[in-house]
């Protein structure tokens, strides 16, 4: 019978050697020009292989590796017990992610930011999924208001920023509370800028049931009031916050009533017809600035059904993927200190990933605002190009 052959691996963080040991004793000591050719030969990815971490991303379950710094997580909160029809967007981030396969490093180039998010100042890390229990929401909340907490608390990698940015794939949308739990607990109130169908600053009492208890008062329908009631939304303003894309029924003018005690500004999917793209954005930007601190929350459904199927609470009549990307690419001047993409429900969607592959893009383009933004700091972004050598500079700079 042959011996077995066991192989283990050392490593050494402080130098560029890395040890291998094979069987018999035998010990191999790796340079770091041979890993870089190994790199060279073996580490490239096509968009369908390897796993499915968000643009091919290094991953790390960043809430057990609090050695690995970052600048911008993408972090998964499969959650959906909180939602009010069709459940399913516990499996959001795993097809966000799925649909995400095309966006590389290699070809991450974003001709109207001028910018390659992936291969910039930021360190943007795939930090997996919050674990996060599907039996009992008041345990579901606190562990989501706990992981934000902890990963937004950490220090960042660049000196660019002061804290790390978190860009959330849901999940249903009440995990926008938590979040903004913990963002208040770095930023004080923050301004939210709002893409849904829905108001979600709904009173729980729009949701009529005999059987009621504190729990239940937290639904993805809720989670805005409940955030304006703990004081976690500015409010400081006449119309601080902003709603984009709203067309949902309502149970009467009272809903609009409680939306305006809440210093909201409306616009309606409607409204697009009139304004155009560059209306909707002069109107955001002109509601929100560019200096106070901006939770951005998009609700996949703020789309027509034709255009992401592949959610909760679909509602005709919405805008479409171009729209919605342009509407996101005009507001690029503000300040984002973190930001999701919910209530993806890919039970739903079509074969052909549309609901996924929009959010996918949502998130690129979110990305690619913040790291512009980071370079605007720096005072860079006048003239970005975008041969290697130029990226290569800018990084030693770095």
């Amino acid at each position: 019978m042959r011996p077995r052959l066991f192989v283990c691996l050392a490593l050494s963080y402080g130098s560029a050697v890395v040890r291998a040991c094979a069987g018999h004793g035998e010990v191999r000591e790796w340079s770091q020009e041979e890993l870089d050719e190994l790199e060279r030969k073996w580490g490239a990815e096509w968009g369908y292989t390897g796993i499915s971490a968000f643009a091919h991303l290094p991953y790390h379950k960043c809430l057990t590796t609090p050695s690995e710094r970052f600048d911008i997580a993408i972090i998964g909160a499969p959650f959906d017990t909180a939602v009010s029809y069709r459940p399913g967007a516990r499996f959001g981030p795993r097809a966000i992610r799925a649909a995400s396969a095309r966006q590389t490093s290699f070809r991450g180039y974003n001709p109207r930011a001028g910018i390659n998010p992936y291969d910039n100042w930021a360190r943007i890390l795939d930090c997996g999924d919050i674990p996060i229990t599907p039996v009992d929401n008041a345990i579901a909340l606190k562990q989501m208001t706990a992981a934000f907490t902890e990963l937004g608390s950490r220090a960042p990698l660049s000196p660019l920023l002061s804290k790390p940015k978190l860009v959330t794939l849901g999940g249903d949308h009440s995990l926008a509370l938590p979040a903004l739990r913990a963002i208040h607990e770095l930023y004080g109130p923050v301004r939210v800028l709002h893409f849904d169908a829905h108001l979600d600053t709904w009173h729980p009492a729009k949701y009529p049931s005999y059987w009621t208890s504190e729990q239940s008062k937290f639904t993805h329908g809720s989670m805005f009031w409940l955030a304006g009631n703990e004081g976690l939304v500015s409010n400081a303003s006449a119309a601080p916050n902003v709603h984009a894309g709203l067309r949902t029924r309502l149970s009467g003018t009272g809903d609009w009533e409680d939306d305006d005690a809440q210093n909201w500004l409306r616009i309606s999917a409607d409204d697009l017809d009139d304004l155009g793209t560059k209306g909707v954005v002069e109107s955001i930007m002109q509601t929100l600035g560019t200096e106070d601190p901006v939770y951005l929350s998009l609700d996949i459904d703020v789309l027509d059904p034709a255009f992401a199927p592949g959610t909760g609470t679909p509602e005709p009549g919405g805008w479409s993927t171009r729209e919605l990307i342009r509407i996101l690419r005009g507001i690029e001047g503000l300040n984002l200190v973190g930001a999701d993409v919910v209530e993806v429900a890919p039970a739903y969607q079509g074969v052909g990933e549309e609901t996924a592959l929009a959010a996918a893009q949502v998130v690129f383009e979110v990305l690619s605002s913040m790291v512009k933004r980071g370079l605007g700091e720096m005072g860079k972004t006048e003239e970005i190009r975008t041969d290697d050598a130029k990226q290569q500079v800018l990084r030693e700079e770095l």
